[in-house]
């Protein structure tokens, strides 16, 4: 199994890309993936995964299948799969999913709660 730092997301294969030069305030909701690479303000609802760039910096509520974070994120985070903290990430909230992955060189300022996914056994 590949180590977390070296994982690679494939922006060709994703459905929606927000761009760094982006700044968005609102809510958002999806069923796909989607990647911020610039500014989010607001919430964030999705049954899709949610990815966060090195570069993007999200002030949000967020509720999604997963959530892959390499940028910074001040909210909550909600996932009904997982939640992944990669290379240098900074996430001040609360994490809530059934597996929470925190690679060496993030940082989290929260408390975290792993709880089963729903219809799964742990």
């Amino acid at each position: 199994m590949a180590e977390i730092h070296e994982r690679r997301v494939n922006e060709n294969k994703l459905d929606t890309v927000l761009a760094e030069d982006i700044s968005f305030e609102g809510e958002a909701s999806f069923t796909k993936e989607l990647m911020i690479k610039g500014r989010y303000s607001g919430k964030i609802r999705a049954t899709g995964s949610l990815y966060i760039a090195a570069e993007a910096d999200v002030e949000a509520d967020i509720v999604a299948e997963s959530v892959y974070v390499r940028g910074r994120v001040k909210g909550s985070i909600s996932a009904s799969s997982r939640v992944e903290l990669q290379g240098n990430a900074v996430v001040v909230g609360d994490i809530t999913a059934p597996k929470i992955v925190m690679d060496t060189g993030c940082r989290f300022d929260g408390v975290s709660r792993m709880r089963p996914a729903k219809g799964g056994a742990q």
